[in-house]
């Protein structure tokens, strides 16, 4: 399925490397470290942490990964963490990428893009920039990330556009920013900057695997709340009763984050066209799950790449979910599945309870005269 805000020549790309198994788009987190400390983050961990639990790739590990992802037939490249720019030798990554010709976005908290950085990163500038929002003040940025930078940020983030870059904004509702959503939304229309909502987060199992999601998120019906703000807010009266309406029959089929089919198995792209490597050089097939997996440290690219297409295949999605009849309007994938129970095949409680939550919530916002159309 093709994503309408896809550019046609990506949903090509991917569409030929499914069938023919390659690995047209990959992810390197290369690092877990971070200049903020948000409670949220599934990948957060201090130096210390890091030193404990392995080693971070060398820059000169990251490019011959690259050289060989592309040479398996690898276009796109994501640059994550973590927050990419605290390591001292990214753009010896990055330039040998860009010099490879590889089609390069990056995610940032945007906090570090300054002076020499910026300098840099404009002139050899990357595809896209995907921001990270945190909130719309200082007060928000204080509480939830640990440091009051939201006007840094936004300065990044005009410096960016004034240059010619596009940028993305990526916002996660949580209990820290949701008084937030409508500054929010002002801010995107003012700098013309679109923004990616989601209200759904993941646990931060990669971070501790006995943690408790609830601590730091929204409860289903609370984030369903927040949902419905932002639609209201990004769609006209005309499409957000449409909206409505498809969440009332049930037929929306556009809620998840990444491009998907139904079936029994894996839903996208991962492990199919697509591939992430961890910043300890674990490659599995999305970032946020933590098997399968195959070690860059003890093998190529290809024999890793070649593992983890089998181990994908034989992932399986819970069959009540697969056969639901609210599949349409439900964000479920087997990375949630697992995050939030711990294997692929349960059914994530929470998920449910926020579609169940959705579906209510946008059936009660359809006015009378729609009902009357039905």
């Amino acid at each position: 399925m093709r994503n309408q805000n896809e550019p046609v020549l990506s949903s090509y790309l991917h569409a030929k490397g499914r069938k023919l198994g390659l690995p047209i788009a990959g992810n390197f987190e290369l690092t877990a470290r971070c200049n903020f400390n948000c409670p949220m983050c599934y990948v957060h961990l201090s130096s210390e942490e890091v030193d404990r639990r392995g080693q971070e790739l060398s820059a000169a590990q990251w490019i011959e990964l690259a050289h060989q992802a592309k040479e398996a037939g690898m276009v796109f490249l994501l640059l994550t963490g973590g927050e990419p720019f605290v390591r001292k030798d990214f753009f010896e990554i990055y330039d040998a990428c860009r010099e490879m010709g590889l089609v390069i976005s990056i995610n940032s908290n945007a906090s570090l893009l300054k002076g020499e950085i910026l300098e840099r990163l404009l002139d050899n500038p990357p595809f896209r920039m995907n921001i990270s929002l945190y909130g719309a003040s200082a007060d928000t940025y204080r509480r939830m990330c640990g440091l009051p930078v939201f006007d840094e940020v936004v300065a990044s983030i005009k410096k960016l556009k004034q240059a010619g870059v596009e940028v993305r904004l990526n916002l996660t509702m949580t209990p820290y920013n949701q008084s937030d959503l409508e500054k929010i939304h002002a801010l995107s229309v003012e700098l013309d900057v679109p923004v990616r909502a989601a209200n759904y987060m993941y646990p931060a199992v990669r971070v501790d695997e006995h943690v408790d999601a609830d601590k730091s998120r929204l409860s289903a019906e609370a984030s369903v709340e927040c949902a419905v703000r932002w639609d209201k807010l990004r769609f006209s009266e005309e499409e957000f009763q449409s909206r409505a309406l498809a969440y009332r029959h049930m037929t929306l089929n556009d809620v998840k984050e990444c491009p998907a089919e139904w079936d029994e198995g894996m839903t996208c792209r991962a492990g199919t066209t697509s591939f992430w490597v961890c910043w300890d050089g674990k490659m599995r097939p999305c970032g946020l799950m933590s098997s399968p997996e195959a070690d860059l440290n003890e093998m190529n690219f290809n024999d890793a790449w070649n593992l983890i297409k089998q181990k994908t295949r034989e992932i399986r999605m819970p069959s009540q979910c697969t056969s639901c009849v609210k599949r349409n309007v439900c964000g479920v994938c087997a990375a949630i599945c697992q995050a939030e129970t711990g294997s692929t095949e349960k059914v994530p409680v929470y998920v449910c309870a926020q579609t169940d939550a959705m579906i209510a919530q946008m059936s009660s916002e359809v006015k009378e005269e729609h009902h009357e159309a039905e």
